[in-house]
């Protein structure tokens, strides 16, 4: 078993199939995005950024590349990849399994680590989940430039073959129905064009933080925490819930690095005030709770 490149992308411009011809993408009409050397293509047309470099800064990319690759959400990734593996088709009827690469899309993939374990437990399931001969194409998409390039660089480096693209959830270069999984990591759901990329019977796998996920870097940052909202959110259109679990442990943090790359690659690194701020950065150590949702839902 093995990964290839995802190749059913769409032109950002006009929907347009792409078609590649050597290091470029092509529509019909004649819009072309060049491949980048790191092996990547930006798909963001500038009409559609909302700044002039949108998306995670090359410092969070790199603070978040450092903490997940020290292994400290591996838990998280573990629970993704046998999510995803259960919900990929064992085989096509009637047709090889060479000729139609399963797919999943890491929509808002950060510096591709989800998709890079992903792709490693997919190898380690040969002959067991999904059976010799498949193929699983991949892609990531995220609308930081630094987080592909990240991406692109360290799949390479693992020897992973997928597609890096620089684009939006909002707008996502990729033709209807052509994908089996999705994965929107901490990200930005858009479910109108999760359900639009995704195949009949295709999943969304939704990982979002818990009522109690790092509780104790919150506690020390923030003067009071908001009470959680308690109700119960509705299945969006065009999906039908399957399950819910619970993915929580402690993490024990034991270097005043650690702490600091946990506080770059998080939004809080922003909303904290700037004593807060320093408070958390005279830490020698902290264990925190890690506490997410991995939430299935089926495209109906």
């Amino acid at each position: 078993m093995s990964t290839t490149p995802f190749q059913a992308l769409a032109c950002p411009l006009d929907g347009d199939v792409l078609h590649k011809s050597g290091n470029t993408w092509r529509c019909g009409v004649g819009h072309s995005f060049d491949i980048a050397k790191q092996g990547y293509v930006n798909l963001l047309p500038v009409q559609k950024k909302r700044s002039h470099d949108p998306g995670d800064s090359k410092e969070m990319v790199a603070a978040r590349q450092r903490f997940l690759n020290a292994g400290h959400y591996q838990p998280i990734a573990e629970a993704v990849s046998r999510a995803a593996l259960s919900h990929l088709p064992s085989d096509v009827p009637g047709v090889a399994p060479i000729d139609i690469p399963l797919s999943c899309l890491d929509a808002g993939c950060g510096e591709g680590y989800y998709l890079r374990e992903l792709a490693k437990a997919w190898g380690e399931a040969a002959g067991e989940t999904t059976g010799d001969g498949l193929t699983l194409a991949q892609l990531g998409v995220d609308i930081s430039k630094w987080a592909v390039l990240a991406a692109a660089k360290q799949g390479k480096q693992a020897g992973q073959q997928a597609s890096w693209v620089v684009g939006s959830n909002a707008n996502l270069p990729v033709q209807p129905g052509t994908l089996d999984v999705v994965l929107c990591m901490f990200g930005f759901p858009v479910y109108p064009e999760f359900a639009r990329v995704l195949k009949p019977g295709g999943v969304l796998l939704m990982v979002e933080a818990g009522p109690d996920h790092l509780r104790e870097l919150r506690e020390i940052i923030y003067p009071s925490l908001k009470p959680e909202r308690e109700e119960e959110p509705q299945a969006p259109e065009g999906f039908t819930p399957l399950a819910t679990e619970s993915i929580r442990y402690s993490l024990e943090l034991e270097s005043v690095d650690a702490i600091a790359d946990l506080l770059a690659m998080t939004p809080h690194l922003h909303r904290a005030s700037a004593e807060g701020r320093e408070k958390a950065a005279a830490l020698a150590s902290l264990t925190v709770t890690v506490d997410v949702r991995l939430t299935r839902l089926v495209r109906d």
